[in-house]
């Protein structure tokens, strides 16, 4: 059985145990449970997919945080030739980690 999930902005296929880096820390804490419920798709065993419009109803996909962390370092370099003008800055995103423990429809 797999789904199509919605969140943070991106779509993720996931299936139990699987596990996928979200954007923020505003999740929750380090072992707690999350579910989410923007469903667009869920496939099952037997060849059978329920597709939403936009939303499956009554789907939900639960999930449990593993951890929080940072992204590798970007490094953002601006130059302006012949103008004396260079900047550096850089940022590293935060990302939570969840591995995904079951799909209810």
């Amino acid at each position: 059985m797999f789904a199509i999930i919605q969140a943070s902005g991106r779509q993720f296929r996931v299936e139990p145990g699987a596990i996928i880096a979200i954007d923020g820390h505003n999740v929750g804490e380090t072992g707690g449970e999350v579910s989410f419920d923007r469903v667009l798709l869920v496939g099952k065993d037997a060849g059978e997919v329920m597709a939403g419009s936009p939303y499956v109803a009554g789907a939900k996909v639960v999930g449990v945080i593993d951890d929080t962390d940072k992204t590798k370092k970007v490094r953002v370099f601006k130059k302006k030739r012949r103008k004396q003008y260079r900047r550096t800055k850089g940022h590293r995103s935060l990302v939570t980690r969840v591995r995904i423990t079951d799909i209810q429809v």
